[in-house]
């Protein structure tokens, strides 16, 4: 089994990846496979609604000359998904919303290609906004049919400069568990 993790954040080493990175100690401790995959600070364009996508159903994108397709297929092979992403303006990073927009688009079109997928989102938060963020990446999960494990709270942790969510004791705990769950509710689903 494996699990790909999109960092939206354009901090490579942040907050955002540092999370992703407590979730996946966890899926490498029960045997799970994991890949970072750089999204945030990579050009990546918005969805264009040309729904070539319908037309081609060949589970990519029309527009071809950003990370989107590699990403995408990355996303097709694997068995679990995180979505990661700090708050900006309380919502996503625009790369991540481009991602969402377009993967979605293209796995609607193609007969749902993440159903029954594991889908998890991480967010990094200076102060508000936080949930809102949370909420929208599970969309994404919820719009797939995707299955989404629950933790001890909402999958967020409270930290502006790099590092500063590894004070958060709660947040860090909040992340272990999600780890926890999403590893056993993969292992169920692909008994």
């Amino acid at each position: 089994m494996k699990v790909v993790a999109l960092n939206g954040s354009p901090r490579k080493k942040g907050n955002t990846q540092i999370l992703i990175n407590k979730v996946f100690d966890i899926l490498n401790q029960e045997g799970i496979e994991t890949e970072m995959l750089q999204l945030g600070g990579r050009k990546i364009k918005g969805c264009t609604a040309c729904y070539k996508c319908f037309k081609n159903l060949d589970k990519k994108c029309s527009m071809d000359n950003d990370v989107l397709n590699e990403y995408l297929g990355k996303m097709l092979e694997a068995d679990g998904i995180i979505l990661g992403s700090p708050v900006y303006f309380s919502n996503m990073t625009s790369e991540t919303k481009a991602l969402i927009d377009r993967a979605g688009l293209v796995g609607t079109a193609n007969g749902g290609l993440f159903k029954h997928k594991v889908g998890a989102s991480v967010v990094a938060v200076r102060r508000a906004g936080g949930v809102t963020t949370f909420d929208a990446l599970n969309h994404f999960f919820l719009y797939g049919q995707m299955f989404v494990p629950g933790s001890s709270y909402w999958n967020v942790s409270i930290g502006r400069e790099p590092g500063d969510v590894e004070n958060d004791a709660e947040g860090m705990n909040t992340m272990k568990i999600l780890g926890e769950n999403m590893a056993w509710l993969m292992k169920k689903v692909n008994d």
